[in-house]
């Protein structure tokens, strides 16, 4: 499936894209609750099928698998086709707009230095243990939202990275069984203030500034994704290629990840990894190349869609 959260009349929502469409699953709940007379259907199915994402991932596979169900019996309705948009279960293209799928998640940590061309172009030896920040939760926005440029610095900087949504509750999880604990992948845009990254050795004030973590524009669950190490990253500015990389080219894959993360802390339902960035950032180009107000980002991954946001001026 394709999750997303949209907005729709200034209310964002969680669905799932079918084609160009959105199909809330809770109001496709509600409406098998009215047809077999249920009282307040729709309260009753918001508390079976949440309409937020955290709250939707938080009661497990089971509930995923409901949406699931529940998309293919309003697929399979075509003759109740119109009712269902004018109940708001069929979103059409035109009558809403994507969120980032996971609004605030409850931690956002992102790995530095986890592709060996990168470290090259860096100049940085490769990392014994994975290189992990964080990047505060307020600095996610989806796509279509604009990047702010902020005044105080020039060097605003790109990295395309795919993103790994946690679905389980994990602690002390082995490799092996890490895949288990995962709910799905998205494309995120790590973007980075150069300058402000290095005021200290550890890089966040570089690396949350509002709006500086794109996500989306959808979560595409794993099971449709037979293999993610099959996947390719590709980074444009503008439509200028700029980074593009096989995601089977991770130093530290997310299994590993999720092991080395999980040792230390709990990963919770709807946390959200940055694997790292490919070769291709400004920084490392001759001449160095930076982000512009009016520049757009653009960042595909096979399967995850286009996330795409432009660059605005910000005052600070």
């Amino acid at each position: 499936m394709r999750l997303v959260t949209y907005k729709s009349l200034g209310t964002s929502r969680i669905g799932v894209l079918d084609n160009e469409e959105v199909i809330d699953p809770t109001r496709a709940l509600a409406l098998q609750f009215s047809e077999n007379n249920f009282a307040q259907p729709l309260r009753r199915a918001e508390r079976e099928i949440p309409s937020n994402m955290l709250d939707l991932l938080a009661q497990g596979k089971e509930t995923l698998t409901k949406v699931s169900e529940l998309t293919n019996w309003i697929k399979s309705n075509p003759v109740a086709r119109e009712k269902m948009i004018d109940d708001g279960i069929i979103i059409l293209p035109d009558n809403f707009t994507f969120d980032a799928p996971i609004l605030r998640p409850g931690k956002v940590m992102a790995i530095g230095v986890n592709y060996r061309a990168h470290a090259a172009e860096m100049e940085r030896e490769l990392p014994e243990h994975p290189t992990v920040f964080t990047k505060v939760s307020s600095c996610i926005v989806g796509t279509g939202h604009p990047i702010h440029h902020p005044k105080v610095s020039n060097m605003l900087d790109w990295e395309g990275e795919l993103c790994v949504v946690i679905g389980e509750k994990a602690r002390n999880i082995k490799a092996e069984n890490a895949m288990e604990y995962v709910a799905g992948f998205m494309n995120g845009a790590d973007i980075t203030v150069r300058d402000w990254q290095r005021h200290t050795p550890t890089w966040m004030m570089g690396k949350s500034w509002d709006t500086h973590g794109p996500t989306g524009p959808w979560i595409l669950t794993t099971d449709e994704v037979p293999s993610y190490k099959s996947l390719h990253l590709k980074t444009y500015i503008n439509d200028i290629e700029k980074q593009s990389a096989p995601v089977s080219d991770l130093l530290f894959d997310v299994e590993t990840l999720i092991e080395y993360l999980s040792t230390a802390f709990t990963l919770e339902p709807g946390d959200v990894i940055f694997t790292g960035t490919p070769a291709g950032v400004g920084q490392a180009r001759d001449p160095q190349e930076w982000l512009s107000p009016g520049d757009t980002v653009r960042i595909e991954i096979t399967g995850l869609g286009s996330l795409v946001n432009q660059v605005i001026d910000y005052g600070n």
